[in-house]
């Protein structure tokens, strides 16, 4: 059997969802498991997270399998509504959907559910991705409230710089301005805005990527923020080459030995899920010991640098990231981000769960 795996560890999530609770200053919190619990599965997380207050997902799919699996906690619908015909799930399901443009009012005001439904009214404070306007508030608010299918409202917004120097008082001051004139329940919180932003709780907050033990910040590792990393992706080294100075290897010879070296070939590839645009000196951990990718990452192999590591040859264990190396770190050196690394895990790596 090939090599690489993943392992997933649900101890690790729930201590990363014990952290979220103690950075919410009374919040509750709502677990956020969109993308296949950010490629770790939905079942994991709903085992994982039975602390949560609630569960965040994007599409009525994921919804209803957290139901059929028996969760019974609150489920908010990230995106709310894609169209009219979803409202009877919504009620059905008792799913709280997110409201951030007019034409989801307009479907819930033409086709109000029997059971009415607990909504997030999304108000676009800065970000300008989806929410209503700001401007708009009180005609929104006033229309949402009359609204026979609604029957509860909590405001919501969505903060673009949390994990930066910005931070989210940019945003987060005019929203209050809004919310503070109804007494009506707000969110506002990620995962970066929940661990450096307090002020920025309301009444729910909704971590996400720190569930899974990675930094959200450029600055602060997983470590130092107290998270432990869920996913460990793994491998073994498959092939040994010997390289004389001046020679190169892997497709386009990006990497060329300026001595004599000994170079580890590894069971992963970007068909698994690792970054293709891994440069040369992206870290990995070989036998427990430091070490960097060499070249141009393949389909189904990557090459590492085994200078300084003598004993390792065929069979050497490889961390691609997890606990010796942090996904971020491999994100920072890819130019993208751990989103991205740990939700692209490919199908065809075998997953193993462990405490």
């Amino acid at each position: 059997m090939r090599p690489i795996k993943a392992e997933i560890s649900l101890g690790a999530m729930a201590h990363n969802l014990r952290v979220a609770r103690a950075h919410a200053h009374g919040a509750r919190v709502f677990a956020v498991v969109k993308a296949n619990a950010y490629g770790h599965g939905l079942s994991r997380a709903r085992r994982a997270f039975t602390a949560a207050d609630g569960f965040a997902v994007l599409t009525l799919e994921e919804a209803a399998n957290l139901r059929l699996m028996g969760v019974e906690q609150p489920i908010m619908l990230l995106e709310g509504l894609f169209g009219a015909d979803e409202i009877a799930t919504c009620a059905e399901l008792d799913l709280w959907p997110v409201l951030h443009q007019a034409a989801q009012l307009d479907w819930l005001e033409r086709a109000p559910p029997a059971r009415p439904l607990q909504v997030f009214l999304k108000f676009d404070s800065g970000m300008h991705r989806l929410g209503m306007p700001l401007a708009g508030h009180a005609a929104i608010v006033a229309r949402v409230r009359g609204m026979a299918g609604v029957a509860g409202i909590t405001l919501m917004t969505h903060f673009a710089q949390a994990d930066e120097a910005a931070g989210v008082d940019w945003q987060l001051r005019p929203f209050l301005d809004v919310a503070d004139r109804y007494g009506l329940p707000w969110s506002g919180a990620n995962s970066a805005a929940l661990l450096r932003h307090p002020q920025a709780c309301g009444a729910w907050v909704r971590p996400g990527l720190m569930l899974y033990g990675a930094s959200p910040f450029a600055d602060a590792s997983a470590d130092a923020l107290g998270l432990k990393p869920a996913m460990t992706l793994k491998s073994e080294i498959i092939g040994v080459q010997n390289l004389r100075a001046g020679e190169g290897v892997g497709y386009g010879q990006l990497f060329r030995a300026e001595r004599p070296m000994r170079v580890g070939v590894v069971a992963c590839g970007y068909a698994d899920g690792y970054p293709r645009h891994a440069p040369t000196g992206t870290p990995v951990a070989v036998g427990g010991g430091a070490s960097r990718t060499l070249g141009r990452v393949s389909m189904d192999m990557l090459c590492v640098d085994l200078d300084g590591l003598p004993d390792a040859g065929i069979g050497a264990p490889v961390e691609l990231w997890g606990a010796h190396v942090p996904v971020e770190a491999v994100a920072t050196a890819a130019a993208t981000v751990s989103y991205e690394l740990l939700c692209a895990l490919a199908p065809r790596v075998q997953v193993e769960e462990v405490e």
